[in-house]
C-alpha cells in the first residue's frame, strides 16, 4: 500500500469532512487506505454490505450486528450510537432511491457534522443524488504509477513462488518494456495478468509479453470507453497529404532524451479537419505506426451517462488511463459529435460543456506522452475554443484530392487487391473521378470488382469507371456544405 496516497486520505480525516466518496472499481484497495489511515487515529471504524451488515471495519473476525442488513437499519444503528467512528458503506447508491434510507443518511452527516466522524461511501459507480453529491468530498484513487506497478509485480510473483518453484529473469530494459504494457490498468488486472503468465510454464519472462498485451486490450476494451485499434495502416499507403507526412517525419524522434535535452517539447496532437471519407481516420491510424506507438479509441458515445457527475468522471478517468498507458496516439474521431452542444447554449444542463472543459484542461496540463489525434466533419459544430491557437500543434485541412493524388489512390487501392496497376489508365480513373473522396475511389473499385465477378470476367478501366459515372459523389450530393467548409479552411488550416 503506498505510503502517499494513505497520508492523502489521513489528510481528510484530519480535516473534518464529515462525508467522502470514493468512486472505484477497486473496492479492496480502497478499504485498505482506509483501515490504514484509521489505524493512525484514535477512531474507530465500521464498515456495512448489504450481505452481512454492519460490522466492525478493523477486526474482520468479528461478527456483524444483528439486523442491520438493511441499510436503513445500519444508518440508523450508526445514528443512535455516541462513539465518534468512520463509518463505511459499499454499493449504498441503490438503496438511496428509498426516501428513507436517504433521509437517514443525511441525518447521519450531519450528526457527523456536528459531533465528528465520517461517512465514506465506497462505490464502483457515482450514481448518488445531487444533494449527496454536494455534501461529499470526492477522492480519487489513481491507477498505479511505474513505481507500484513494479511493487505489484514483484509482490505478487513472491506470493506465487511461496505455493511452487518458479523462474523469473528479466533484463532491466525488458521489464520496463513489461512495465509500461501493465500501465493504465487497475491493480487487481495487474495481479491477474501476472499470475496468468506465470501460470503454465511456471515462468516470466519477456516472453509473456504477448499474453500481457493481449489481456490489457481485453480489459481496456472492456471499459467500453477505450479501445485498442489495430493500425497496420502505413503512410506509403496514403496518397497526397504530403505538407502532413513532413510534419510528422520531423517530429518522429521529438519523443526521445536527446531532444528533450536539446529544448524541444514533444507535440501533443493535432486536429483532422475535412471532407468526410477523405482519409482522416486512416491517418490516425498510419500515425501510431510510422511513430511505433499503439492506438487507442476513445468511444466518445460511451461517455455520456444519465447520472450526475458520472459522464465528467467517465472522461477524465479515460484521459487518466490514455496517460497509464503512455506512450500512446489516442484517437477522438468526430470529435465535434462528442461536444457539440458545447458550441450552442443546449438544453443539457451545461454537461456538454462541462465535458468539453474538462478535455480542454486536460489538453492543456497532461505531460504524459500522449499524442492526441482529433477528426472532424463540421466546423460548426466545433466549440470555438477548441480551435484557438495553442490548443493543437497543427490543425491540418483534408480536402478532396487532386488528380495527381487521386491517381496514387487508385494505384494504392488496385495493388492492394492484387492488381497491377500498370494494367489500367489510372491517369483516365483519376480524370473522371473529379470531386470523390480517397473512400469513394476505394469504394468505386470494390463495387466493380463485385459487377465482373458475377459475370466472371476480370476488372477494367472501363469497369471502374463505369462504376464512378453510376454513383455520385459527397461532394456532389453536399456540395453547399463541403463548399462553406473548404472556404472556411483557407487560411485557417495547413492543407495537408
Amino acid at each position: 500500500m503506498p505510503d502517499s496516497i494513505v497520508s492523502q486520505f489521513e489528510k481528510l480525516l484530519n480535516g473534518r469532512h464529515p462525508c467522502m466518496i470514493i468512486v472505484t472499481p477497486e473496492e479492496s484497495f480502497a478499504l485498505g487506505i482506509i483501515r490504514e489511515a484509521v489505524l493512525r487515529t484514535p477512531l474507530i471504524c465500521k464498515v456495512w454490505k448489504i450481505n452481512g451488515g454492519l460490522r466492525d471495519g478493523l477486526i474482520s473476525d468479528h461478527p456483524p450486528i444483528p439486523d442491520t442488513e438493511h441499510a436503513a437499519a445500519a444508518l440508523y444503528y450508526q445514528l443512535r450510537q455516541k462513539e465518534v467512528s468512520v463509518d463505511v458503506f459499499l454499493d449504498l447508491s441503490p438503496h438511496l432511491r428509498d426516501a428513507r434510507t436517504l433521509r437517514l443518511l443525511r441525518d447521519l452527516i450531519e450528526y457527523r457534522t456536528e459531533n465528528g466522524g465520517h461517512v465514506i461511501l465506497i462505490d464502483h459507480s457515482d450514481e448518488f443524488p445531487d444533494i449527496i453529491h454536494r455534501e461529499g468530498t470526492p477522492f480519487e484513487i489513481a491507477l498505479p504509477d511505474d513505481k507500484e506497478i513494479e511493487f505489484l509485480v514483484r509482490s505478487t510473483l513472491r506470493r506465487f513462488a511461496a505455493q511452487q518453484e518458479i523462474t523469473a529473469e528479466m533484463s532491466p530494459d525488458d521489464f520496463r518494456v513489461v512495465r509500461r504494457h501493465l500501465g493504465g490498468l487497475t491493480r487487481r488486472q495487474i495481479e491477474r495478468i501476472v499470475i496468468e503468465s506465470v501460470v503454465g510454464d511456471d515462468r516470466f519472462d519477456i516472453d509473456d509479453l504477448e499474453t500481457i498485451a493481449l489481456r490489457k486490450r481485453q480489459f481496456v476494451s472492456g471499459a467500453g470507453l477505450l479501445e485498442f485499434v489495430s493500425a497496420p495502416a502505413s503512410l506509403d499507403e496514403i496518397g497526397g497529404m504530403n505538407r502532413l507526412k513532413t510534419w510528422l517525419s520531423k517530429r518522429q524522434d521529438v519523443f526521445s532524451a536527446e531532444a528533450r535535452d536539446f529544448g524541444l517539447t514533444a507535440p501533443r496532437g493535432i486536429l483532422l479537419l475535412g471532407v468526410q471519407g477523405a482519409g482522416k481516420s486512416y491517418c490516425a491510424k498510419a500515425i501510431a505506426t510510422a511513430w511505433n506507438r499503439p492506438l487507442i479509441r476513445m468511444d466518445v458515445g460511451a461517455l455520456y451517462d444519465r447520472y450526475i457527475g458520472e459522464s465528467e468522471r467517465r472522461l477524465r478517468d479515460a484521459l487518466h488511463q490514455s496517460e497509464r498507458m503512455a506512450p500512446v496516439v489516442l484517437w477522438i474521431d468526430e470529435v465535434e459529435k462528442a461536444f457539440a452542444s458545447a458550441a450552442s447554449r443546449s438544453t443539457d444542463g451545461g454537461l456538454s460543456q462541462r465535458m468539453f472543459g474538462t478535455l480542454l484542461t486536460w489538453m492543456q496540463e497532461h505531460n504524459a506522452p500522449v499524442f492526441l489525434v482529433a477528426t472532424a466533419n463540421d466546423i460548426e459544430a466545433l466549440p470555438p475554443e477548441l480551435l484557438r491557437k495553442g490548443r493543437f500543434d497543427e490543425i491540418f485541412f483534408v480536402d478532396l484530392p487532386d488528380v495527381q493524388t487521386r491517381e496514387a489512390i487508385f494505384r494504392i487501392h488496385l495493388q492492394k487487391r492484387n492488381r497491377n496497376a500498370q494494367s489500367f489508365d489510372v491517369r483516365a480513373l483519376a480524370t473522371a473521378s473529379e470531386g470523390f473522396t480517397g473512400a469513394e475511389i476505394e469504394q468505386a473499385i470494390v463495387s466493380a470488382m463485385h459487377e465482373v465477378f458475377r459475370s466472371g470476367s476480370e476488372i477494367t478501366t472501363d469497369a471502374i469507371r463505369h462504376s464512378i459515372e453510376s454513383s455520385p459523389p459527397l461532394s456532389v450530393t453536399q456540395a453547399e456544405k463541403i463548399t462553406a467548409l473548404r472556404s472556411w479552411a483557407a487560411g485557417r488550416c495547413v492543407p495537408v
